[in-house]
């Protein structure tokens, strides 16, 4: 804790520090992140799907054509993500997380489940893609909102001290939604005959979005507003003069530090992410030439690893902080994607999943960090706002064209390395924007008090302080 922030908390009583009800924050952990699981889960589906989705809604083209039309249109979603984050950001800001986050819940399900009624192209022609990218785009401006809201809820309803643990379970259920988002199409494929896929099959994961958006639409309803929005809350009913709300320009003008770290950091959780998630099946399939179950069944494996190696790096920078972390893996994609990809390309199905496992535990040093690391960019009253647009304008930018951009470069140069450059690239921006972080590791959230487990470490929490402060008057009096 920073000498500034110990003068400014040095009158702090037991009353002024938040103690967190356990039972109000698992729930609130699962609420936000079953949203992150529905949302994955959509993504995991149209990710092994989009070779079929590409023979569904452009069949005129060639194969290669389908696959980027396919990506082309998922990637499209992500264009108005940053439109959603500047309309659900202030208003979680304005109103509260609770409600946003219902909200988006909703459209999310909406979206998913409106893709499986969209009839095919053989049907209504040029009108199928079209309502299918309108669908999407639903998706897109819904999830503008949701993750930069769930990480908000979830951050703010932590204790400091655990903050990293309880927000990598937010990534844990982006785990657990495209695993069984992936599962379910993997076992389809096993099981229906290409044709039976081709007609109705693909439909039936995107029908599941409706009880799954149902249930969580359910849980987050239950659920209280965060402690550090409420505390803001009162600090603003409390001013006789309430301070004039930050325009959107002005918020983006007065934080471009912390954003520009955002959209650093995103950069490199999500190029890694995407890279892995939407782009590796069919890499596996379409460049590589691996069987398609063989592919799909591969990358499933590491993600099922990937999902108790992110609680585990969660737990370990509440201890050594997020910035080893997150530098170790940075480090590691500049170092170790042209090894990863050799090992990929050279067919041998070992190999291919060692290769894969190295990308996957070097993803996990973010999925573990950056639900912690990301919303302590910023202050309590914008910091809705600022990480829904810091985050999704990246997502946008860097992320989600993923995809699309590897796939083209890879069809371009006829050079299958072309992912690795990529993902070297993003370690050299991350690597960047990590050395330019302050550690927030077991620090509270800007703009909000300690939070604590219990009164009793509340108690040594104020005896710190206040020992801490002796000794600064004592250095002061000494030098």
């Amino acid at each position: 804790m920073s000498t500034g922030t110990i003068s400014k908390q040095n009158d702090l009583t037991v009353d002024d520090i938040t103690v967190i009800d356990n039972k109000l924050l698992k729930r609130a952990v699962s609420a936000a992140a079953l949203g992150n699981t529905m949302e994955w889960f959509d993504f995991g589906v149209y990710s092994y799907l989009a070779v079929i989705i590409g023979q569904v809604f452009f069949p005129g083209a060639s194969n290669t054509a389908q696959l980027i039309a396919s990506f082309g249109t998922f990637a499209a979603a992500f264009l108005v993500r940053p439109i959603g984050g500047m309309v659900f950001g202030p208003l979680g800001d304005r109103f509260g997380r609770q409600k946003v986050l219902a909200f988006t819940m909703i459209m999310m399900s909406i979206g998913t489940f409106c893709i499986g009624l969209i009839p095919s192209y053989s049907s209504i022609g040029i009108a199928a893609p079209i309502l299918l990218l309108v669908a999407r785009l639903v998706q897109g401006f819904s999830t503008g909102g949701e993750y930069g809201g769930a990480a908000t809820f979830i951050a703010e309803y932590s204790t400091d001290k655990r903050r990293g643990f309880m927000g990598s379970f937010l990534e844990f259920g982006t785990l657990a939604g495209y695993l069984l988002g992936a599962s379910l199409v993997t076992g389809m494929i096993a099981v229906l005959p290409h044709q039976s896929m081709m007609d109705w099959g693909w439909r039936i994961p995107f029908f599941l979005a409706a009880p799954l958006g149902l249930f969580g639409l359910y849980i987050r309803l239950k659920l209280e507003e965060t402690p550090a929005f409420k505390e803001h809350m009162d600090k603003r009913e409390e001013l006789e003069h309430n301070k004039p709300q930050l325009g959107l320009f002005q918020m983006l003008r007065k934080q471009s530090k912390p954003l520009l770290k955002c959209i650093g950091l995103v950069l490199l959780f999500n190029v890694s992410n995407y890279m892995l998630t939407a782009y590796m099946p069919s890499y596996l399939t379409g460049v590589l030439g691996l069987s398609e179950l063989s592919g799909l069944m591969l990358v499933m494996v590491v993600m099922f690893i990937m999902m108790p190696l992110t609680l585990m790096w969660g737990h370990f920078t509440d201890r050594i902080g997020r910035k080893p972390v997150i530098g170790f893996g940075a480090l590691g994609l500049l170092l170790l994607s042209i090894p990863s990809f050799m090992l990929i390309g050279s067919g041998n199905m070992m190999l291919v999943f060692f290769g894969l496992a190295i990308l996957g535990l070097l993803h996990t040093c973010f999925s573990g960090t950056m639900p912690a690391t990301l919303p302590a960019l910023f202050v309590t009253d914008i910091r809705y706002s600022a990480l829904a647009i810091g985050f999704n304008l990246s997502v946008s930018l860097f992320g989600g064209t993923t995809p699309l951009i590897t796939a083209w470069l890879v069809d371009t140069t006829h050079n299958a390395m072309m992912p690795a450059y990529y993902m070297m690239g993003a370690g050299v921006i991350g690597l960047i924007t990590v050395l330019t972080l302050s550690e927030t590791a077991r620090k509270p959230l800007k703009g909000s008090s300690p939070a604590v487990a219990t009164k009793a470490e509340a108690h040594k929490l104020i005896d710190k302080l206040r020992k801490q402060r002796g000794r600064k008057v004592q250095q002061q009096k000494t030098a």
